[in-house]
């Protein structure tokens, strides 16, 4: 207890004299009538000084707290953020009453306030307070919420919780991303796909090229790996007849953490039978402005820096070749040698472990050098390179292409479709591909899986495949970090 601060054993103090004179610190429930948002919106505009013969149980956690000798003020404050002023007078509540209520309550505390409705002479909408209870006793204060201090940003992400008490964007951002959510569901649902949850523990790692991690299963004496990606048993259930369906997933990956990437992560993947890319283009278009207009009311959004982005109207199109050819000033195609493209790389002093020195990878990072980062407006990349695209068609016309897109929102990777490859001869021969790259010491290359293979050998329809972070897009439609998009985002332990 020497260790403990002064505040914490003062407040610990507190509760055990409530316990002690037989109140409950922490009672199972009080009698509330009505939210804090309900008499906000009863009473919108009450005259100062009017007073109200209504009647309310109201209950918030105290924000605010001022006491003078007769009289005592609270501000009480809902989950949502909304205020309401309680008043406790000894003349309504008696000497008793306020007494215990300035020596039991402190700032963070949730209480029950029973009483009048009322608007003090400066207007505020109270309760005029006949009864009042501890809800719940809080041990640990609050910031102080008045005097202009923040929460530093390691502390805002390592005590969410309190950062959702104080900072009025924390619970913003908590809305919002519900509201897209239900958005991107419900628009699914008026299309007719359907919702399917696949396995997140999966006996070999699937459906992107990435980094996993590993764990073991005691009862079948396994190792198992958390997913990466659902594609590959969204597939089969398209294999099945599922021809609409979607996914909004959790997917987990063993690689570095920034301002874009967490380890963990929420993604949307959805697949159409009979659809293609540009299908997917034109559905994905509609899910991100729709989910601006239901969340925010205008795909016009207001970014984090005050400035304003804009994802409405047409998106953008071009190619990964004909950007990379026209950023660099020399014509790049499928069959620019390595050598070639090794030289430029080096130009732009980019290296390359030997693993992934192929074509494909070789044009990619030179495309995200020279071009990725200056995509601001949202643009389709269309057109990428066989060799790193292993569950892809490939293009009806360009040959050593493959018909997949990555969506560039503010210079950042927001989402990626295919025409999906269906043919399991060529998804067979890609496999073995992947697998050699892994047997150089490529860890993010894909393994043979043969009962997807056995799956698609049963014909999967010609479809269309599409991928999209949702804390990507809260990214885009915020202007925040990862951190703070995800909720309860994974951090170093502080030792």
């Amino acid at each position: 207890m020497d260790d403990v601060p002064e505040q914490i054993r003062v407040r610990k103090a507190k509760r055990e004299r409530l316990l002690e004179a037989g109140v409950d610190a922490y009672p199972v429930a009080v009698p509330r009538t009505h939210t804090i948002a309900e008499v906000r919106a009863a009473y919108p505009d009450l005259e100062p000084g009017t007073e109200t013969d209504d009647v309310v149980g109201v209950a918030g956690r105290v924000v605010f707290l001022r006491n003078t000798g007769k009289l005592a003020f609270a501000t009480l404050q809902d989950g949502a953020g909304t205020r309401l002023q309680a008043m406790l007078s000894e003349k309504e509540i008696g000497a008793d009453a306020l007494t215990a209520f300035k020596a039991d309550v402190d700032l963070g505390d949730h209480v029950f306030v029973h009483g009048r409705v009322i608007a003090s002479r400066r207007g505020e909408l109270s309760v005029m307070a006949d009864e009042w209870r501890m809800a719940a006793k809080a041990i640990r204060p609050l910031p102080n919420l008045y005097e202009g201090t923040e929460m530093s940003e390691e502390a805002r992400v390592r005590q969410r919780y309190v950062d959702l008490i104080v900072r009025p964007g924390a619970r913003e951002m908590v809305r919002l991303r519900s509201a897209v959510v239900r958005s991107l569901r419900e628009n699914f649902y008026r299309r007719g796909f359907l919702e399917l949850e696949t396995p997140m523990l999966q006996v070999r790692p699937e459906g992107a090229a990435a980094r996993q991690f590993e764990t073991h299963m005691n009862a079948f004496d396994i190792d198992l790996f958390l997913r990466i990606a659902p594609e590959l048993f969204l597939k089969r259930a398209a294999v099945g007849g599922v021809e609409k369906v979607f996914e909004i997933n959790r997917n987990f990956r063993n690689e570095g953490v920034d301002s874009t990437h967490s380890p963990e992560f929420a993604m949307l993947e959805a697949y159409e039978a009979y659809g293609d890319y540009d299908t997917m283009a034109a559905l994905t278009q509609d899910l991100v402005q729709t989910a601006a207009m239901d969340a925010l009311g205008t795909t016009v959004v207001t970014l984090a820096d005050g400035t304003e982005y804009d994802l409405g109207g047409q998106w953008t199109s071009l190619t990964m070749y004909g950007s990379l050819s026209e950023a660099l000033g020399e014509e790049i195609t499928h069959d620019t040698s390595d050598e070639r493209l090794l030289a430029l790389l080096a130009a732009a002093e980019i290296e390359l472990a030997p693993s992934q020195r192929n074509h494909g990878k070789l044009v990619e990072e030179l495309w995200e050098h020279h071009v990725g980062s200056t995509l601001w407006a949202p643009t389709f990349v269309r057109d990428f390179p066989v060799e790193t695209s292993p569950l892809t068609r490939d293009h009806r016309t360009e040959r050593g292409l493959v018909e997949k897109w990555d969506l560039y929102v503010r210079g950042m990777e927001l989402a990626t479709a295919y025409s999906e490859l269906v043919d399991p001869v060529v998804q067979r021969e890609r496999f073995e591909a992947q697998a050699l790259l892994a047997a150089k010491g490529d860890d993010e290359a894909m393994r043979i899986d043969e009962d997807f293979l056995t799956a698609m050998e049963h014909a999967m329809p010609p479809s269309g495949g599409m991928g999209m972070g949702i804390d990507r897009l809260l990214i885009a439609m915020t202007g925040h970090g990862i951190r703070d998009t995800i909720v309860f985002p994974l951090v170093k332990p502080q030792v």
